[in-house]
C-alpha cells in the first residue's frame, strides 16, 4: 500500500508524539540548525530528508539526547522535555538507529539488546531468561540467529535488525531511523519495510531519513525537508521527485547523470585516448579468474555485477592492496609489481574504497591532514614537513572541489558524507592521480551532492585522466560511463556501450544468463542524463557488499 492509500495521520487516531519548536543549534563557524519546527503522530512514518550537510543528523542526535540545542524546544506529547542523554531517551521512549551502529562486537546478540538492562534472579543476571527474551524479539523482526551469537559476526543487515530488535524491547513509541536502507539488498529493504509498517499499525511514530527518493512513496506518510539547517517545507509522500529535489537543493536538476563525453587529448600521455590503464590475465584463486581490459585517457569505465562477482578484488588487486596469483597490471605500459601499493600510487593510480571512513580517511584528523595524506612523503625533507606548502595545497583543493566546512582544520568525522567523499577523492588530486578508481563513490549521499561528484568526474576525464568506476546502483553505471564491464563469478562476462545498454543487459550477463552474440534486450533503462525511474533496490540495484553473509 502507498502513502496515498492510507488515510492522513491526525485526529484522535493519530495523536502527536514529538514535536520540536525553534531547535537552534551551533558549532565554531557553523549554524546547523536554525529555528527548525518538526512533529511526529503516532502510528505515521515521517521522512526527514535534505542534502548531507542540510542538518538531519543534527537534528536526530538532540531528539536523542546527544546534543543539547542552543534555543527552542522539544514536546513529548505536548510536554517540554529536555533530553541529556540516553537514559531520558529511553524513559522518554525515543530509540534511535543510527548510521554507525550502536552496538558492541565481542558482545552476544542478546546482551546487546539488553545491555544495561539485563534481567536478573537473585542478583545474577538471568542469561536463559535473557536469551529466551532476545529469541522472541528476534523472531518478530524476523532474524533467524541464535541469540548466543556474537555480533561481530554477523553482516550489516542481520545488526540493523538487532538494533530494532533493542528498540522493541524498549517499548519505544518513537523509532527514528538514520539511513537503514544504505547497505541493504532489496529482499532486506523489503524485509526491514515490513517490519516498519507493522511498527506503524502498532502505533509506533518513525522518522525515517533515507537518500533513496523511491523508498519515500512506498513507505512514508509525510516529508519534512531541511535546506541549510531550516525547514523549507513539509510534504506529502507522493510529491513528485523533482519537487523533492527542488526543495532539497534549491533548484531543479534537469539530468541526474551529467556525464560528458568527448575525444580529449591527455595531459598524461600527450596521446588522445592513450591507454592508462591495461589489466591482463588476473587471476587469484576462488576469487576472480582471467580478467582483462583497459581504461584509456579520458574515460569513464564501469564495472558492474552482483555481490561476490569479484569487482572490489580486482579494483583492490589493480592497486596493489591485495596480491593475486597471475596476469599482470601495467600503466602506460609500465608493469606494475604485484601487492605494491607504493608502486601503484607512484604510477599515478588512486583508490577511493567502498568504505571512506574505515579505509579511507582518518575521521580524528583534520581536513588538511586527510588531504595531505598522499603528498605528505614528497612534502618531507630531512625529517620535517613543509606544512605551510601542504596547508597551502589542501585549502587549494578543498575550495576547488567546493568542501563545505568551518575550517581547513576541522575534523573530517565532523563533515557530511558527501563532504567527506570529496576528501578522499581531493587526496588523489593533490597526488597528481592519473586514474582514479571510484568503489561506490556516491553511497550514503544525497542527490545534489551525487550530482557535484559527478561533475567532477567530467572534469577529470575533460583533463585526460581515467576512470574506473564500481557501483551497485546501475542508473548509475549506464548514466555516467563510456563503457561497462560486466562481471559474474570472478569473471568479465561481457562489455557494453553504455549509451545503448539497458539495466536488463547488465543484470543478464550479472546472472549469467545472457547468449555470447545475442542482441541487447528491449530498451527499458534509463538513457544517459535521464533520471531512472522505479525502486533501485530492483532489478537495476545490484545487491551491495554490506549484505554478504546474511
Amino acid at each position: 500500500m502507498t502513502s496515498h492509500d492510507r488515510p492522513p495521520p491526525g485526529g484522535d487516531r493519530h495523536p502527536e508524539l514529538l514535536r520540536t519548536e525553534g531547535i537552534r543549534k551551533t558549532f565554531p563557524g557553523v549554524v546547523a540548525l536554525d529555528g527548525v519546527d518538526f512533529d511526529l503522530r503516532a502510528g505515521e512514518v515521517h521522512v526527514l530528508l535534505g542534502e548531507n550537510g542540510a542538518g538531519k543528523s543534527t537534528l536526530i542526535k538532540i531528539l536523542s539526547g546527544m546534543y543539547q540545542p542552543d534555543a527552542g524546544r522539544v514536546l513529548r506529547e505536548g510536554a517540554p522535555v529536555r533530553v541529556h542523554g540516553a537514559e531520558d531517551a529511553e524513559r522518554l521512549g525515543i530509540a534511535t538507529i543510527h548510521q554507525e551502529f550502536n552496538l558492541v562486537p565481542h558482545l552476544t546478540v542478546a546482551e546487546n539488546i539488553y545491555l544495561g538492562r539485563q534481567p536478573r534472579r537473585f542478583g545474577l543476571i538471568d542469561r536463559k531468561r535473557m536469551e529466551a527474551d532476545a529469541a522472541e524479539l528476534l523472531r518478530r523482526v524476523g532474524v533467524n540467529v541464535p541469540p548466543g551469537t556474537p555480533v561481530r559476526e554477523l553482516g550489516i543487515a542481520r545488526r540493523q535488525m538487532v538494533e530494532i530488535a533493542k528498540a522493541l524491547s524498549l517499548r519505544a513509541r518513537v523509532l527514528i531511523m538514520d539511513e537503514p536502507t544504505a547497505a541493504l539488498t532489496a529482499d532486506e529493504v523489503e524485509r526491514l519495510f515490513e517490519i516498519v509498517r507493522g511498527l506503524r499499525a502498532d502505533g509506533v511514530g518513525v522518522v525515517f531519513i533515507t537518500h533513496h527518493l523511491e523508498e519515500i512513496a512506498a513507505l512514508g506518510d509525510r516529508v519534512t525537508v531541511l535546506r541549510d539547517g531550516r525547514s523549507v517545507g513539509q510534504v506529502a509522500a507522493d510529491t513528485p521527485r523533482d519537487d523533492l529535489v527542488r526543495l532539497m537543493v534549491g533548484r531543479s536538476i534537469e539530468q541526474q547523470y551529467p556525464r560528458v563525453t568527448g575525444t580529449v587529448t591527455s595531459a598524461a600521455t600527450g596521446a588522445q585516448g592513450a591507454p592508462l590503464l591495461r589489466v591482463s590475465g588476473l587471476s587469484r584463486a576462488g576469487t576472480f579468474d582471467g580478467v582483462g581490459f583497459e581504461v584509456r585517457a579520458g574515460e569513464v569505465v564501469g564495472l558492474a555485477g552482483l555481490v561476490g562477482s569479484g569487482r572490489t578484488e580486482v579494483a583492490r588487486a589493480v592497486f596493489g592492496a591485495d596480491g593475486y596469483d597471475s596476469g599482470t597490471v601495467e600503466v602506460l605500459g609500465r608493469k606494475l609489481p604485484r601487492g605494491d601499493v607504493s608502486a601503484a600510487m607512484a604510477a599515478g593510480i588512486g583508490l577511493v574504497p567502498e568504505d571512506r571512513k574505515g579505509q579511507g580517511l582518518l575521521l580524528d584528523a583534520s581536513v588538511q591532514e586527510n588531504l595531505g595524506l598522499v603528498t605528505l612523503r614528497g612534502a618531507t625533507r630531512g625529517g620535517l614537513v613543509d606544512v605551510s606548502g601542504q596547508r597551502r595545497a589542501a585549502t587549494g583543493i578543498a575550495e576547488r572541489l567546493g568542501v563545505r566546512m568551518a575550517s581547513i582544520d576541522q575534523h573530517v568525522r565532523t563533515l557530511s558524507g558527501g563532504n567527506q567523499q570529496k576528501v578522499v577523492i581531493g587526496k588523489w588530486l593533490l597526488g597528481r592521480s592519473k586514474l582514479l578508481i571510484l568503489d561506490e563513490p556516491t553511497r550514503g549521499i544525497d542527490v545534489g551532492a551525487k550530482v557535484e561528484i559527478y561533475e567532477l568526474v567530467n572534469e577529470l576525464t575533460a583533463s585526460g585522466h581515467a576512470v574506473l568506476m564500481i557501483s551497485s546502483d546501475l542508473p548509475e553505471v549506464l548514466g555516467m560511463s563510456d563503457r561497462v564491464l560486466v562481471m559474474s563469478q570472478g569473471r568479465i562476462a561481457g562489455e557494453l556501450t553504455a549509451d545503448r545498454a539497458t539495466q536488463d543487459d547488465v543484470m543478464r550477463l550479472a546472472v549469467g544468463t545472457a547468449t555470447p552474440g545475442a542482441p541487447p534486450g528491449q530498451r527499458h533503462g534509463p538513457r544517459r542524463g535521464a533520471s531512472a525511474p522505479g525502486n533501485p533496490h530492483a532489478p537495476g540495484k545490484t545487491e551491495r557488499k554490506g549484505s554478504r553473509g546474511h
